[in-house]
């Protein structure tokens, strides 16, 4: 019993240094981390993380569903399309075909109104609100340079960097996308309770306005100039610029930092389902326009889904651009395979969401999955 009772007091005294050390290194967000995600059983950000950490509430106005397409779910899934669905872990798959649901099945406990971390997909959004910034007068133009909403970046390369370089990924900051360690700053941004102090120590290390390099700090970046500029907070001006003029069906809810900072997650963590994210592809796909009405600028609409560089012609401005044989997609993406994908010349969106792209980890390319939720959709199509 007195060597029990040793053992405990110094696996207390042990926890407790750790803990003292945490905190003194700026590390005690990896506490947070632990709680969250490890000692769940996941070694990332996972699906249904968003219900660990503080949320905003994105609301809705009057819900306008899909209407089905007269062949509505007269085909079923193929079997390539089984397999990756079952290999990879999907929850829901959507085939829209002429702005009506086409097919819709939902796997694994999910259905229809399920809430899910979108990841990445919220860039196209947080993109979407700086067109609209701009459209309203709150930002000149995409030249603007980022200092002037943020002044610490006045100095040196820092002054060249523009809002348009945040949007489409070319800022040459020393932000480095690494998912899976748990010193990176990704995962310091996404646990971290003071997320605009992680931020404003970025360095503008390369020259701004070169190069396409993937960057989620781009886009925080991005979403901090977006509040500064309109005096908003984003998930107040997603609630009012698209939520509710896209007739979602549900509101939805965005990661803040914590309720002290109430800074959103703007790389990430929109928690919604597939419908209501096909909206945003629909909107692009209609060149900004919802129920014959301008939402978005067509002009900025055209160039977010253009390459800003041609060396990368994966990118524009938050958006994914993919060719496959004479088709041309424009789509958002997330973390672990959510897809909007949109080809605008078939009139067809395609949403997959679910809890991984496979056995590839890269980041900021395109995996193989993704082929092959396209064409399996087409081959559906074409039955």
């Amino acid at each position: 019993m007195k060597f029990l009772k040793k053992l405990l007091k110094w696996i207390f005294i042990v926890f407790g240094l750790l803990i003292l050390v945490l905190f003194i290194t700026d590390t005690d967000y990896l506490i947070k981390a632990v709680r969250t995600i490890y000692l769940q059983g996941y070694t990332t950000a996972y699906l249904e993380d968003y219900k660990k950490f503080d949320n905003a509430i994105v609301e809705n106005g009057i819900p306008q569903p899909w209407p089905n397409h007269k062949n509505y779910n007269t085909i079923k899934e193929t079997e390539a399309l089984n397999d990756i669905n079952k290999a990879n872990g999907t929850i829901a798959y959507v085939i829209i075909k002429n702005d009506s649901i086409w097919f819709e099945n939902y796997y694994d406990g999910f259905n229809e109104d399920s809430q899910t971390n979108s990841f990445s997909m919220a860039k196209s959004y947080v993109s979407g609100l700086m067109g609209k910034a701009i459209e309203q007068g709150y930002i000149k133009s995409l030249d603007q340079p980022v200092s002037d909403f943020l002044p610490i970046f006045n100095e040196g390369l820092a002054t060249k960097m523009t809002v348009g370089d945040l949007s489409s990924m070319a800022s040459g900051t020393s932000w480095d996308e690494k998912y899976y360690s748990p010193f990176s700053i990704v995962t310091r941004a996404y646990f971290d309770d003071d997320l605009e102090k992680v931020m404003l120590g970025l360095k503008v290390v390369d020259e701004p306005g070169q190069k396409f390099k993937y960057s989620s700090g781009d886009t925080q970046l991005l979403a901090m100039v977006v509040e500064k500029a309109t005096g908003k907070k984003m998930y107040d001006y997603l609630t009012e610029t698209f939520w509710k003029p896209l007739n979602s069906e549900n509101p939805t809810l965005w990661q803040v930092d914590s309720e002290d900072h109430d800074l959103v997650k703007a790389y990430c963590c929109i928690a919604s389902n597939a419908k209501d994210f096909a909206r945003f592809g629909k909107l692009f796909k209609d060149h900004g326009k919802w129920n014959g009405k301008q939402i978005l600028d067509s002009a900025f609409v055209a160039k977010s889904i253009t390459p800003r560089f041609p060396e990368s012609p994966q990118y524009g401005y938050g958006w994914w651009m993919k060719d496959i044989g004479k088709k041309h997609f424009f789509m958002m993406r997330g973390h672990l395979g959510q897809y909007v994908i949109v080809e605008p010349n078939d009139n067809v969106i395609i949403v997959r969401l679910g809890h991984s792209k496979g056995n590839n980890n890269e980041v900021g390319s395109f995996t193989a999955d993704i082929d092959t939720y396209i064409e399996e959709a087409y081959k559906m199509l074409n039955k």
